[in-house]
């Protein structure tokens, strides 16, 4: 990725693309396509809008406040908005909105704690805390609003200014959730930009950015890392997982497959921390196939505006066509579709929920990141086997164990190569906790403190104690 060169190239400002209801696969509305032309304006509002918003943070701690109760009260409008562009169920995405504005408040009563450093020299030294300056935050399309607060949030707590870019098949709710914010924000402190290619480039490479934060694919990440670097802004990336669940043998297994059900296949099995891959005891294996798939085969799956719809559609049809060549992979090298196993007939982009048993462990269903409804189950025959199985991943961002010894579940969670782990749930998060991936799942921190921290720089200050003149 090269650095950022403004030029005439750049499409002219007044262009538009289109967006697409997933559970329709049709065009429903439209979106600015901004270029360079809008991303350098919005890069000097920014700054302007800086030199106020770091120097006062009882005003910005007000301000975020009143951003989570218009956030709020926008949900009536939010809601169907983010269903109809991404899919999901409108309780879901009613969830996700709710999510935002919790994150605002919780980052809203969040400030950095100046701290004394105590070395025994006859000198008084304070670490305090800055801003960087320009953050760009860069989102995708699972959960647009939700993952651009976990950005802009502890962003503009700590002092900073943002420029958000959606997804260009999710910008809509964004683009709305920007202009109710810009009611309870300073003019140029948040500034939502959507486009198609090469937007996103030029916003990680941008010379008058500090800080990139990304949500993502891993050859994605990459390229903004590389973007970023040609500036030598502060990256936090966050590419994916491919999180696996042991069960142990003292698994109740009626009693967990609900939760684990919903673990894996929660907004069609869009979430990157969602289990995408089940490892069960031999003896238990079946038990485990057959649970899951009856569940599966119950689930109401539709529109995500249809009240009873419990699982939508996939996003988008490159991701549709993903899902179907991993699953028809897995099957011709010898798998069995316990259920599913196909894309549905219909409209839009709607995949059969699917379990599969009997997979090769070398499938792509079990290596890569599937991202869709489609879990494969695989048994094991000891512990360690599991375990090294689960860690025989290029990701690393969570994983889970469950069994009735818990006790012996935590043990077993402290060797899983990962961010998180959990036991008897999964993919569940506190605003303020820290959330990180090892190997290829990221780079830096996010939630909580951390999340903070990750977007101020430290400024010490020695005095001495004593007269050295």
């Amino acid at each position: 990725m090269a650095p950022y060169q403004p030029g005439p190239a750049q499409a002219a400002a007044g262009e538009r693309f289109t967006v697409l209801d997933p559970a329709t696969g049709e065009a429903f509305d439209e979106a600015p396509d901004q270029r360079a032309q809008e991303l350098d304006a919005a890069v000097r509002r920014a700054h302007e809008a800086w030199r106020s918003w770091r120097s006062d943070p009882a005003a910005r701690a007000a301000a975020l406040l009143a951003s989570a109760d218009a956030v709020e009260a926008a949900e009536p409008e939010l809601a169907p908005l983010l269903t109809r562009e991404q899919g999901k169920p409108l309780a879901e995405s009613s969830a996700e909105i709710a999510r935002t504005a919790a994150r605002l408040r919780w980052f809203a009563a969040s400030a950095p704690e100046p701290r004394t450093i105590q070395d025994g020299r006859a000198v008084h030294s304070e670490i305090r805390w800055r801003s960087l300056g320009l953050v760009a935050a860069i989102v995708p399309w699972n959960f647009p609003l939700q993952l651009a607060s976990a950005k802009f949030a502890p962003a503009l707590a700590a002092g900073n200014t943002v420029v958000l870019k959606p997804s260009p098949f999710t910008p809509l709710a964004t683009r709305l959730l920007g202009s109710v914010l810009s009611a309870a924000l300073p003019e140029g402190v948040l500034t939502v930009l959507t486009g198609r290619d090469p937007l996103g480039a030029l916003l990680a490479s941008h010379p008058g950015i500090r800080h990139v934060t990304f949500t993502g694919s891993v050859p994605t990440g990459r390229a903004v890392a590389a973007g970023a670097a040609s500036g030598l802004a502060r990256i936090t990336l966050e590419l994916g997982g491919n999180d696996a669940a042991i069960l142990l043998d003292d698994v109740d297994v009626e009693r967990i497959a609900d939760r684990l059900f919903w673990a894996a296949f929660r907004n069609c099995g869009q979430v990157c921390m969602a289990v995408k891959r089940v490892y069960a005891p031999a003896r238990l294996h079946g038990r485990v196939v057959e649970a899951l798939a009856a569940r599966a085969k119950a689930v109401v799956v539709g529109a995500g505006l249809d009240p009873g719809t419990e699982l939508g559609p996939l996003n988008n049809a490159a991701q549709l066509a993903r899902v179907e060549r991993y699953t028809a992979r897995a099957l011709a090298d010898g798998a069995k579709a316990a259920a599913g196993g196909h894309r549905l007939d219909r409209p839009g982009w709607f995949h059969a929920p699917t379990v599969l048993t009997d997979v090769p462990p070398d499938s792509p269903v079990v290596t890569e990141e599937q991202f869709g409804p489609v879990l494969p189950v695989l048994p094991y025959g000891s512990v360690d086997e599991a375990v090294d199985a689960a860690n025989a991943t290029r990701f690393g961002l969570g994983g889970s164990v469950w069994g009735t010894d818990l006790d012996r579940a935590e043990a077993v969670a402290g060797r899983l190569e990962c961010g998180t782990a959990w036991i008897n749930h999964h993919a569940e998060l506190s605003l303020a906790q820290p959330f990180a991936g090892v190997k290829e799942s990221g780079v830096g921190v996010a939630g909580g403190p951390w999340g903070l921290y990750g977007n101020l720089s430290p400024f010490v200050v020695h005095r001495a104690l004593e007269d050295r003149s």
